[in-house]
């Protein structure tokens, strides 16, 4: 994949700093509970913390090199799992 070139705020981002783990984890979540499977629970657990693992000790500090001060301030008033609903 090729290095962002410039930071994203708009859009979906403008809500929740990973729109795209989050959807994956909601969908894999409603899976598990239409199915009544706890193994895909689990699954869905697993998967967050996998996401979670690779934003926080790669990603994140990737774009805050990359951007510097325009990152730290879009962290500051963007959450990185729970979308903001304002």
């Amino acid at each position: 994949m090729a290095p962002p070139q410039r930071l994203v705020v708009t859009g979906s981002y403008r809500f929740v700093r990973n729109p795209a783990y989050v959807a994956a984890i909601v969908l894999v979540v409603g899976q598990g509970l239409w199915l009544g499977s706890p193994g895909v629970l689990v699954y869905a657990a697993v998967l967050w913390l996998a996401f979670h693992l690779l934003v926080v000790l790669h990603e994140e500090p990737s774009l805050r090199r990359r951007f510097g001060a325009a990152y730290d301030d879009y962290c500051a008033k963007v959450p990185r799992w729970v979308p903001r609903m304002r």
